[in-house]
């Protein structure tokens, strides 16, 4: 399983960003997907995720942050409103399946104040 991940930039305080992870290869074995970050000095933490019917956020991000996917287009979408500083990181995508794991590139995703 590939995993593109794109849309990150700059943007204010207070702004907002939509990530998109475009997924390719074998997908039929990917059973969840999800958004983590990492920022300067912190280890990585999940943002978002799909598994199964269920869907998981980050206390930090909870009514700010929305998840959704696009299956006919491969993609799952992190749409991120209201947006601070703390929120500046790498923001990764994986997928989790019966066949492993998978990251993407990670995204940079810079909020200034």
């Amino acid at each position: 399983v590939q995993l593109q991940a794109s849309g990150g930039g700059l943007v204010q305080a207070g702004g907002s960003l939509k990530l998109s992870c475009l997924a390719s290869g074998n997908i039929v074995s990917v059973r969840g997907m999800g958004w983590y970050r990492q920022a300067p000095g912190k280890q990585r933490e999940v943002v978002a995720s799909f598994n199964g019917g269920s869907t998981n956020y980050g206390d930090s991000v909870k009514g700010r942050f929305t998840i959704s996917r696009d299956s006919a287009k491969n993609t799952v979408y992190l749409q991120m409103n209201s947006l601070r500083p703390g929120d500046t990181g790498v923001y990764y995508c994986k997928a989790v399946g019966l066949l492993g794991s998978w990251w993407g590139q990670g995204t940079q995703v810079t909020v200034s104040s």
